[in-house]
């Protein structure tokens, strides 16, 4: 079993160590695997969609921790789920819907947040590290956790036809699921029509493709170049099978 984090707080920055922190004050002989902590900075959507592909690849029992907050310090609810047999803490603002909407299997309970004594701005270190190492330790549920019937945000779980996540090389991660599109379909983003290959490199250098990245995604990449360069690539544009 170990605590994955999942969070948009950088990876260069001071928020993710003083998690760290309290997870090892808390839960000291769990692991802690930093899955990503720079997801898609306030996007939720896009974050939802790219949590629920990388979950998928993680074995069962393990406890993620995910945060994308814009909401954080507001009325927004905090949530544990329990989705096939995976655990996630966080705040209640559909970060976890794709994951849940997609399961078999489904369990939900809100946590009591306590203002006192809690950064209104950091609900990531104060009130989520404490319940994912509570979850961790088994002691769970407590008196912190009511069990609800299901979230109070929910996003369509259905594939997102936009760009979701874009890597240090700039490949583009989609959010469609690559078992749903035929391999002689293209993808149409920015102007441009990109045709399938099985790898980037099957293609000439600085030649566009796409093709079903490690996670399941259908994922736009330059062989030896960067996409999100050579085609003006962003967060949030949208893509089209044709």
């Amino acid at each position: 079993m170990a605590i994955i984090l999942f969070s948009d707080f950088g990876s260069s920055d001071l928020y993710v160590g003083q998690v760290e922190a309290v997870l090892d004050r808390y839960a000291p002989a769990v692991r802690v695997i930093h899955l990503l902590n720079d997801a898609p900075s306030f996007d939720i959507e896009a974050s939802a969609h790219l949590l629920s592909a990388l979950a998928h690849r993680v074995p069962k029992g393990h406890i993620f921790m995910g945060v994308v907050d814009p909401g954080v310090g507001t009325e927004r609810g905090a949530v544990v789920v329990r989705a096939d047999g995976r655990w996630f803490v966080g705040p209640d603002n559909g970060l976890f819907s794709v994951i849940a909407g997609r399961a078999a299997a489904r369990q939900f309970w809100q946590i009591k947040v306590e203002h006192e004594h809690i950064a209104p701005s950091f609900h990531g270190r104060d009130v989520f590290a404490p319940m994912a190492a509570a979850v961790a330790t088994e002691d769970f549920p407590n008196s912190n956790v009511t069990p609800v019937g299901g979230l109070q945000v929910v996003l369509r779980n259905e594939d997102l036809a936009q760009i979701i996540y874009i890597d240090h090389y700039g490949n583009a991660f989609t959010g469609l699921r690559a078992a749903a599109v035929s391999a002689a379909a293209k993808i149409a983003v920015a102007g441009r029509t990109i045709p399938h290959a099985r790898v980037f490199s099957a293609v000439a250098p600085g030649a566009a493709v796409w093709y079903e990245n490690s996670i399941g995604l259908v994922e736009i990449a330059v062989n030896r170049g960067s996409a999100a360069g050579v085609l003006g690539l962003s967060v949030g544009e949208h893509v089209q099978v044709v």
